[in-house]
């Protein structure tokens, strides 16, 4: 083969590299695009991230600080359900998902007399509107109305050493994650949450504790976090499934094509020159060609399908170009090396971007696999007779 030749081919492979970076970037800006335009919409109408503060009340007293003397629940039984139900806006997957919040806590006057207590429940800020709302204390009728500053508040008078319950219920939608939060390091005592969610993948915010008990059945998870007498208690919290989202993928996959041009191109030259078929650049450009057109096709198929039907379609396109132009180009036995080659230096290195964690240890065997292979057919060959070969081909 000749040096002009090694080094055009090498030319039309940076070539197809620099097609893939415009590509790329023409990814990241509609991925970006989409990102803020979509997620202010998502965000309108599902709400944010949302966050339920622990309850509390306080009476007057020039004994505390501030004048008031906080006091927690005794006792807190709590059921929420979330419900995912993601929403695809462009790209992009958006962890939305529906709660339904229930509490029963009970507040007890701790002093030897009578005391007004005032009674605060803050709401979830930016919630997306509260559906079925009720906030009871006592036996007092249930109001359906909430504080213009999110807490809803209520004074009640509280015999010396008597309780009094508190009732909350709601319903609200939220994005990404769903918390429960105590706003202090004081001692939380006789505290329950029962927790409902239908799906399998779970997976609880940093800083939030990990259930006492856990059950899964074909319809999601039931967990629980109790309390007796925590000092310090961590919040509670759980995120929504990770889901795949287009845009980045096609990204990573996009940004990591060239290594898998660069393997496939290596093989089929080096089996070429061994089986003395000659190649020409204008066949490493077509080769080249025909890797590209998988990427641009998964890149704009994403928008309107399935990814996993988006990639199979891709795939099948450029093993049909590739494969049957090798074909053509230096019959069966190029097309016997050809597909295996395409199908693991393009698909399944490209698949391998679908899960997480898996890209590396998939490149790290490829290339092992690869230079063992190479190593082998080539170990016995006296280069020099073949590129002389080539030479004289040409």
């Amino acid at each position: 083969m000749k040096t002009s030749h090694l080094l055009l081919s090498a030319s039309i492979v940076a070539c197809t590299c620099i097609a893939w970076f415009i590509l790329g970037s023409a990814i990241t800006n509609r991925t970006r695009v989409s990102t803020g335009t979509m997620q202010n919409e998502v965000s309108g109408v599902w709400g944010p991230a949302l966050v339920q503060a622990h309850p509390d009340a306080f009476f007057l007293t020039p004994n505390a600080p501030g004048g008031r003397a906080v006091v927690l629940p005794s006792a807190s039984k709590a059921t929420v359900r979330l419900d995912s139900e993601p929403k695809r806006r462009g790209l992009l997957w958006h962890r939305t998902y529906a709660v339904d919040f229930k509490a029963d806590y009970v507040f007890t006057n701790p002093t030897p007399i009578p005391q007004t207590l005032y009674f605060r429940f803050p709401l979830p800020a930016d919630s997306a509107g509260l559906h079925g709302f009720v906030f009871q204390v006592g036996d007092e009728a249930a109001s359906n109305t909430a504080a213009d500053d999110g807490v809803v508040t209520r004074a009640v008078v509280v015999p010396a050493g008597e309780s009094v319950p508190m009732k909350v219920a709601y319903r609200t939608r939220g994005t990404d994650s769903w918390n429960y939060r105590f706003t202090d390091a004081r001692r939380i005592t006789g505290f329950e949450l029962r927790m409902r969610v239908n799906f399998a993948d779970i997976n609880f915010p940093v800083g939030t504790g990990s259930p006492d008990e856990r059950m899964q059945d074909e319809g999601g998870w039931d967990l629980a976090w109790t309390y007796p007498d925590v000092l310090s208690a961590p919040s509670i919290g759980m995120d929504m499934p990770k889901l795949l989202n287009a845009g980045p993928v096609a990204l990573r996959i996009v940004l990591f094509a060239p290594v898998s041009l660069l393997f496939f191109v290596a093989v089929i030259m080096i089996i070429a020159a061994l089986k003395r078929i000659p190649l020409h650049p204008m066949h490493v450009f077509f080769v080249s060609a025909g890797f590209f057109a998988f990427h641009l096709l998964f890149a704009y198929l994403v928008d309107l399908l399935d990814p996993y039907a988006s990639f199979g379609i891709a795939t099948a396109v450029s093993l049909l170009l590739v494969a049957g132009y090798l074909r053509a180009v230096g019959g069966r036995l190029l097309f016997r090396v050809a597909v295996p080659a395409q199908l693991i230096y393009l698909t399944l290195f490209s698949l391998s971007f679908f899960f997480d964690g898996l890209t590396g240890i998939t490149l790290a065997v490829v290339s092992v696999l690869t230079l063992a292979l190479l190593m082998i057919l080539t170990a016995k060959v006296d280069w020099r007779q073949v590129f002389n070969a080539e030479q004289r081909a040409a």
